[in-house]
């Protein structure tokens, strides 16, 4: 025990934190700050990586894939590393270690980010937060929920929101310059993967939608990352999802999200919540894994609620954040040496996380409140036992007072004083590549997911049927015109209502485009136009499956142009329903809402299309003006009409006869002229690709997630700030 005071003591003194008085620190507090090999040791930063040293040898390969470097000295902080939670064989003095450094440094300075609230002023979400992120190190930035972590990954990222505004600095590889395409990959919080596709499927597609090049060139990359994020023995498995029972598990879903980032190779990584929803294994097996990406030189910086602590002790840096507030950022042995001088020493048996968060997280307040009476074994409920509030306030005047501050400083300006190799744009797919592969990817999708195509088809079938057998047996006499004109605006209306069977499909399709969109692996048009392409061999599937069964079942006029005519106008109906159905699903992007909202406006348009009144007899005022000409149930009624009647006629008692159009003016407004059917199909046509035009503006401005570069982007590369 003497030995062990007498090294927490060395520890104690060779700290560069602001003092406090020792004997707010007991000895027994140190537990976490004792590891193995490291007692004797200093924290320190590891040093600024110079671009003209004579011991890194820096070259900048073709294209711009990668920074070679070809030997690096071994870094204090790694040797610490090596000697924490998960032993391995600590790394001799002054060791030499060969490899690639494919990263890059990142700093950021008096990064301010304010957000439009609720009311007419502007919230501060990031207060001048300083910090950086250097090639091979994992910087996590942690902190209690609404504390600002998300927001700060995306502005470092250059991914916030064109209302958000952004003032401070970003510094990549010491200029201020945009991160190209490609430099960098961006993980969300919640995965958005295909479940019907495996995992290298899922890969493979990515590969060809973010890269340039041959097909088969994309097949090492896939399999690399495949390698890296260590998903060999789930390669060949399906992702899973809404459609099967079983799928990959959270942590496994993941890693597959962050494999299709690592398929371009990036320098930076930004990871939001890689731990969200995984437990205690998982966590652990995910962060080594992202330890061993680190080790080949990516820059990971990542966002965390609470981690273990052998998951603490696979971190370099934190940057803990509290109310948008910077209270430490530094190594993470630095940041328990930081609470300690500051009056919070972490208990022994207690998490490191579990420790930070108590001591500034709001919610906690109410927790003692309600437990004020309650006192545990040893004593008091929490050994933080001031208000967060004045804790807070404690630890940020300790942190803007002490060393490791003014270390951050002296870091930031060696980072920023010279520049190092610039960050070049990697080439993209072409736009005809990348329709071609959506194309082949969502009818291959389309062809697995039984449970939104396949079974609506069935249900088609089925309802036709139903139809069919009820409007049987009609004959061709004039008392049959009424019930067939019935028959066929019910085959349109309920075949097209049912359509809204295929809306949790077309959800997850716009989640995954919007994904990928944010990330520039697709567009507006290119998902437009791929989604179109894929449908239209399933829509005509539908249309003349259906349209034989219904055509023959009721007895319309035995005519093969007549019957093609028929197939064709029940297809653009599908078609112009289709866009009808991506409008209301790019609007809400829920399944509930957009069923809801689908079914209004079906109701809404087969009241206004004519049959339950004649169309000259409806209100004019919104009935008849707008709506009748906007539902396309008007127009494919009126246009299967004048195909089965416009050329016939009918016996009125023994001499005189009338024809088809004079039969049905009394039951429905058609028009006499023969050309009258080929202009309702082309304004299905045009309703069609009128609603796709209005998709395209929806997903270009309402879901397109490209934010306007920060000011300290826009400076040009020559330019020097005044420091």
């Amino acid at each position: 025990m003497e030995e062990i005071q007498s090294q927490s003591d060395n520890y104690r003194s060779s700290s560069s934190s602001a003092s406090s008085p020792s004997s707010r620190v007991p000895s027994s507090n140190f537990f976490y700050l004792r590891k193995p090999g490291a007692l004797r040791q200093p924290i320190s930063f590891e040093d600024s990586p110079e671009w003209d040293d004579t011991d890194i040898d820096v070259r900048v390969e073709e294209g711009g894939d990668s920074i070679n470097a070809a030997t690096t000295p071994a870094s204090p902080s790694l040797s610490k590393l090596n000697s924490g939670s998960l032993p391995s064989p600590p790394l001799p003095q002054g060791a030499v270690i060969p490899r690639k450094i494919a990263g890059a440094s990142l700093v950021w300075k008096d990064l301010t980010v304010t957000i439009k609230g609720k009311r007419k002023y502007s919230d501060r979400v990031i207060k001048s937060s300083n910090g950086y992120a250097l090639p091979g190190t994992m910087t996590v930035v942690m902190g209690p929920a609404k504390s600002g972590k998300s927001t700060l990954l995306r502005a470092i990222a250059g991914r916030l929101h064109h209302s958000d505004k952004m003032y401070g600095e970003v510094f990549v590889n010491g200029a201020m310059s945009h991160m190209p395409y490609g430099s960098y990959g961006y993980v969300e919080r919640e995965t958005t993967l295909i479940g019907s596709l495996t995992v290298q499927e899922f890969l493979y597609y990515s590969a060809l939608l973010q890269l340039p090049g041959f097909f088969c060139q994309k097949k090492n990359v896939v399999e690399d990352a495949i390698h890296a994020m260590s998903l060999g023995d789930y390669a060949n498995k399906l992702i899973g999802g809404h459609c099967y029972m079983k799928g990959l598990p959270h942590g496994e879903k993941k890693r597959v999200s962050i494999a299709r980032e690592l398929v371009m190779r990036p320098h930076i990584l930004f990871i939001d919540e890689p731990l969200y929803h995984l437990d205690s294994v998982s966590a652990l097996l995910m962060m080594v894994t992202l330890k061993k990406l680190a080790s080949t030189g990516c820059t990971l910086i990542f966002t965390i609620y609470q981690s273990s602590t052998e998951v603490f002790g696979l971190f370099d840096r934190i940057c803990l954040l509290s109310n948008g507030n910077t209270l430490f950022f530094g190594e993470t042995l630095a940041c328990l040496q930081h609470f300690s001088n500051a009056g919070f020493p972490c208990p022994i048996m207690q998490s490191p996380t579990d420790h930070f968060l108590r001591a500034i997280n709001t919610d906690f307040d109410r927790i003692i409140a309600m437990c004020k009476n309650w006192q545990d074994d040893n004593g008091d409920f929490s050994s933080v036992n001031m208000d967060t509030a004045v804790a807070i306030r404690t630890l940020e005047a300790t942190y803007k007072s002490s060393a490791d501050a003014a270390a951050v400083e002296t870091m930031i300006l060696r980072l920023t004083e010279k520049e190092g190799p610039v960050l070049k744009s990697k080439g993209k797919a072409g736009n005809a590549t990348r329709i071609a592969v959506l194309t082949w990817r969502s009818l291959l999708v389309m062809s697995r997911e039984w449970k939104y195509y396949w079974l609506r088809l069935i249900l088609y079938m089925l309802l036709t049927l139903c139809i069919g057998t009820v409007f049987s047996g009609l004959g061709h006499s004039l008392s049959s015109v009424v019930t067939r004109v019935a028959a066929i605006f019910v085959f349109v209306s309920f075949c097209s209502l049912l359509s809204i069977a295929g809306i949790p499909a077309l959800v997850k399709e716009i989640k995954i485009y919007a994904c990928e969109e944010s990330n520039q692996h697709s567009s507006a048009l290119v998902f437009l136009l791929g989604q179109l392409l894929s449908s239209i061999p399933f829509l005509f599937l539908i249309s003349i499956s259906s349209s034989l069964v219904f055509y023959f079942l009721i007895g319309l006029r035995d005519e093969f142009s007549l019957l093609m005519y028929f197939v064709l106008n029940f297809f653009m109906s599908l078609l112009v329903n289709e866009g009808i159905m991506l409008v209301v699903a790019s609007l809400w992007q829920d399944v509930f809402w957009s069923v809801l909202t689908l079914l209004c406006v079906h109701v809404v348009m087969m009241l206004s299309a004519g049959y339950f009144r004649i169309r000259n007899a409806l209100p004019r005022p919104v009935w008849m003006y707008p709506l009748s000409y906007i539902a396309f149930h008007t127009y494919s009624l009126q246009g299967l009409l004048e195909n089965e009647y416009l050329g016939t006629s009918f016996a009125v008692g023994q001499v005189r006869t009338i024809s088809g159009f004079q039969a049905l003016q009394s039951t429905y407004n058609i028009s006499s002229a023969y050309s009258s059917k080929w202009e309702n199909l082309l304004v299905l046509f045009l309703m069609a690709v009128g609603y796709g035009i209005l998709v395209f503006i929806l997903l270009q401005f309402c879901l397109g997630r490209k934010t306007p570069l920060p000011k300290s982007f826009q400076f040009n590369r020559n330019t020097k700030t005044t420091r």
